[in-house]
């Protein structure tokens, strides 16, 4: 529920007036801390970076960003406008609805009365489903099981076995019957709900045997699911109308589909952008060449320049993962070498190795020779 969300701001780390680069830097920072990746089987991390892509999602868009700085979490809620700031006559003050107070004495009659006969929504269903990394970046579509409530085939939601639904005689339809009472000398009339249809309104004499004269029956369904490119971990895709039936004509509910990414063996995510680590032998950092680097879109040859240090990162420019609102429009791709140093040498190979390094001078190896130097002065 909204209230029990923490603000946004106070999510991401940063002030209220903060930039669009200041909120994605801070975002960056926090989703690395609590990516899945790197915190295996934690949940609480987990939650974290569900809580950190559900900010950035709001903050990082104008126009949510404005209504949430307007209306708070409600303004970002699917079903804002829906009602929740009406105003006229007496009700929804300040929690207090007087058309209540008067209406209970003074014989106007309760305002909220019964809900049995108007339409409501119906609720939401949660589902997870797990894709891999590449059907996260690219979408794909997936079939899950959902328990949701229905109207009961049987009876058509009338919850009779002969389709015959009377008119509550002793509140005549209304669900609600009206008391007078007489209290120090006042005449004062209450409204409640009819104890006879329960504030249906209507009575069921031959009760449906499937759903027991409910309407309604509670089922597992199949539904499909498209799960658009770029989604990542903890989001959830919508489904409009596939959540549990609305009552008295209102709506159905809608499904939520919460996102959970495969951990894949060579990538890893951060925000768009794919990075991975790509191994090289140290000749070919000091010679450089040409390396295969794995990407979403297949191996990728690369210019490895010569001289290349361990831990050096390159970037590949839009084969990332595509953005959600804008899938034509992608991450980059980051790779950071790792320079591997043999472990088996044969006799030969170790000859070679020796010999290259009693050639190497302080031109190959500015650093060492810079650091022996340092280390020369200190000490002698």
């Amino acid at each position: 529920m909204a209230e029990n969300k923490r603000d946004y701001y106070e999510v991401l780390g940063v002030e209220k007036g903060a930039s669009a680069e200041e909120i994605k830097k801070a975002y960056r920072k926090s989703a690395m801390k609590y990516h899945p990746d790197r915190n295996p089987g934690d949940k609480t991390a987990e939650e974290k970076f569900k809580e950190l892509g559900e900010a950035y999602e709001v903050l990082s868009d104008d126009e949510k960003r404005s209504r949430y700085d307007q209306y708070g979490h409600a303004g970002v809620d699917p079903n804002f406008g829906a009602g929740g700031f009406n105003g006229g006559g007496f009700g929804g003050f300040g929690g207090f609805d007087f058309g209540d107070i008067f209406g209970e004495f003074f014989g106007g009659g309760s305002r909220r009365g019964s809900t049995q006969n108007v339409p409501m929504r119906g609720e939401n269903v949660g589902v997870r489903v797990e894709v891999t990394f590449e059907e996260a970046a690219f979408g794909t579509e997936k079939q899950v099981s959902a328990q949701r409530i229905e109207n009961c085939g049987n009876c058509n939601g009338t919850g009779s076995a002969d389709g015959s639904v009377e008119t509550c005689s002793y509140c005549r339809g209304a669900g609600q019957v009206r008391t007078t009472r007489n209290v120090m000398g006042m005449t004062m009339q209450t409204t409640s709900e009819c104890p006879q249809c329960g504030g249906r309104g209507k009575v069921i004499k031959n009760p449906c045997n499937t759903c027991r004269g409910k309407g309604k029956v509670r089922r597992t369904q199949k539904i499909n699911v498209k799960i658009p490119a770029g989604v990542d971990h903890g989001q959830s895709v919508r489904v409009r109308g596939e959540g549990c039936v609305g009552s008295n004509g209102g709506p159905s509910g809608d499904l939520l589909v919460e996102i959970s990414i495969r951990r894949h063996s060579v990538f890893q995510r951060y925000g768009q952008d794919v990075l991975c680590e790509v191994p090289i032998t140290f000749t070919q950092a000091a010679l450089g060449g040409e390396i295969e680097v794995p990407t979403l879109d297949g191996k990728t040859k690369f210019d490895l320049p010569e001289g290349t240090q361990t831990g050096r990162e390159f970037v590949l420019n839009g084969i990332g993962i595509p953005y959600v609102n804008n899938p034509r429009r992608r991450g980059n791709h980051r790779f950071t070498v790792v320079v591997e140093t043999p472990t088996k040498l044969n006799k030969e190979q170790k000859e070679l190795l020796q010999k290259l390094e009693d050639s190497i001078d302080g031109k190959s190896s500015p650093k060492r020779k810079k650091f022996f130097d340092t280390l020369k002065e200190i000490f002698d």
